[in-house]
């Protein structure tokens, strides 16, 4: 499986982006895809996870409400809607893609990740 994510950028606070990641190769082995983010000097965290066939999707509490995650099955594409963007959302989001029903906060249960996309929300 391969991943693509792009549509990072630089945003004020308030505004909105929307990151997509495509995948492609073995996509039906793929149960669950997540977003994650490093910002500068921490840690890699997750924000967001939707199982595979439009299934349960997970947010981390701090972006719930702002952030959406969805999935076009047609496109094998993946995307995260992020609305009233805050300067602490300033991080490079990465896409990952997970072929089991592991933990989705464990950025170790998902076996495929994309290269990564920078968010900065500044004014």
């Amino acid at each position: 499986v391969q991943l693509q994510a792009f549509g990072g950028g630089l945003v004020q606070p308030g505004g909105s982006l929307r990151l997509s990641c495509a995948a492609s190769g073995l996509t039906r082995s793929i149960f669950r895809m997540g977003w994650f983010r490093q910002p500068p000097g921490g840690e890699r965290d997750f924000v967001a996870a939707i199982n595979s066939n439009m299934g349960s999707t997970y947010y981390l509490d701090s972006v719930k409400g702002r952030f959406t995650i969805s999935e076009d099955n047609a496109k094998n594409t993946v995307y995260l809607q992020m609305n009233n963007l805050k300067p602490e959302d300033t991080a490079i989001y990465y896409c990952a893609a997970a072929t089991y029903n592991g933990k989705y906060v464990r950025s170790t249960s998902y076996a495929y990740w994309g290269q990564g996309t920078l968010v900065t929300v500044s004014s």
